[in-house]
């Protein structure tokens, strides 16, 4: 068993436990995964690689060091730690962290014309496209 961060759409993160095979991994995030290391941090994370295409909510974006935003997580992802033998426990400090970066849930509107807007707490608000 190990220990991840499972974060839902429109939802806070969760602390939960979970076997690391294969199959449950893929059960957890709706199905065939994909790892992305989106950060320097020794974690992963673990969405479905079809999220989009299978038409999953929009959950988080994911920003580069200057906050431009280069991509946006769709359905219900995990982090999780890596270890010498692959996926592993989050440690303890970097639940710390991700809880944080992620607390507050973020939600997204298309307007007729095209663009996208995030919101997320109550004063952000986004341009994304």
């Amino acid at each position: 068993m190990i220990k991840v961060l499972k974060i839902d759409a429109g939802d806070r993160p969760q602390v939960i436990w979970m076997n690391s095979s294969l199959r449950s991994l893929q059960k957890a995030v709706g199905g065939t995964i994909q790892a992305l290391y989106p950060w320097e941090d020794e974690v992963a994370v673990i969405c479905d690689d079809e999220g989009k295409l299978k038409g999953y909510p929009l959950n988080r974006v994911l920003a580069d060091e200057e906050n431009t935003i280069y991509d946006i997580l769709c359905g219900t992802f995990l982090i999780v730690g890596l270890t010498e033998e692959g996926f592993g426990s989050l440690p303890d400090k970097l639940i710390g962290k991700f809880v944080t970066k992620f607390y507050e849930p973020e939600f997204f509107v298309r307007t007729k014309d095209g663009h996208m807007f995030m919101m997320k707490g109550d004063d952000d608000i986004v341009v994304v496209y």
